[in-house]
């Protein structure tokens, strides 16, 4: 049985919306303002999953990264390269762009549910995909790279009670690193 893992670069206030300035928002690039060290390599501390998960990702999360990691020849890279990515997407005809790349069928909840009794699942970013499966109850743990800094607006991780278990927390350049598992008293 795996694991469903959900991996986020959020702000103390648990703003995910926009973190590389990508969408234009008067307050993006909040977590590119620390260098690009702060956000490069394997900072959410995947390792094996990796190299044995699948990566579920939302339509623009997926554009985003097939125009940045197809390009990239580091040992992160090859492995962001390397491993079974599927694409949430009602409206794209094809993912060619980036290797390993295969459109989801049929009902994301249903399919990730599925595919989470044969092997990790790792979504990152793909805020309405993680809003989907957190509210099915498929989320078995989050790794947050929190940033130090407030934004007060934007969209934030969690819009409902949930009650989680601190598995972890590392500090990783500006941000630490928490992780998050199922509350079993919750």
């Amino acid at each position: 049985m795996g694991k469903l893992i959900v991996i986020e670069f959020v702000t103390l206030d648990l703003v995910v919306e926009d973190p590389d300035g990508a969408d234009g928002t008067p307050w993006g690039g909040w977590a590119f303002r620390y260098g690009p060290e702060a956000v490069a390599g394997d900072k959410f501390a995947l390792g094996e999953v990796l190299d044995a998960g699948v990566m579920l990702l939302g339509r623009a999360t997926w554009q985003r990264f097939s125009r940045i990691w197809p390009g990239r020849d580091d040992e992160f890279s090859r492995k962001m390269n390397a491993i079974p990515k599927l694409v949430a997407s009602r409206s794209l005809e094809g993912v060619e762009a980036w290797s390993n790349s295969a459109l989801l069928r049929g009902d994301l909840v249903k399919e990730a549910a599925e595919r989470k009794r044969e092997r990790d699942i790792v979504v990152a970013g793909s805020g309405s995909v993680v809003a989907a499966l957190g509210a099915h109850d498929l989320v078995d743990q989050y790794r947050l790279l929190v940033f130090p800094t407030v934004l007060g607006r934007g969209r934030r991780l969690f819009d409902r009670p949930l009650g989680l278990a601190l598995e972890s927390a590392e500090r990783v350049g500006p941000a630490v690193r928490l992780t998050y598992g199922r509350d079993a008293a919750a």
